[in-house]
């Protein structure tokens, strides 16, 4: 199984999510330090892996799907 270098995406990520988090506290929290900032990282990192398609799984599930159009029950 060949793997894919995720650090690109993830940074991505994570300066989207600063961006959005830096608007959200001035806007919406008029300024106040956002203490739950990791809760709030987390699920708008998760919305924008949604919206790109995407979703992190466990290995383990990646290497239990079928390959090359093989099904179960297939012969």
């Amino acid at each position: 199984m060949s793997t894919i270098d995720t650090t690109p995406l993830v940074l991505d990520l994570l300066r989207a999510a600063a961006t959005a988090h830096g608007a959200y506290e001035a806007q919406d929290l008029g300024g106040i330090y956002d203490e739950q900032w990791p809760e709030w990282y987390a699920a708008h990192m998760v919305r924008q892996l949604e919206e790109r398609g995407l979703r992190i799984a466990p290995a383990e599930a990646l290497t239990d799907a079928p390959r090359g159009g093989e099904r179960d029950g297939a012969s």
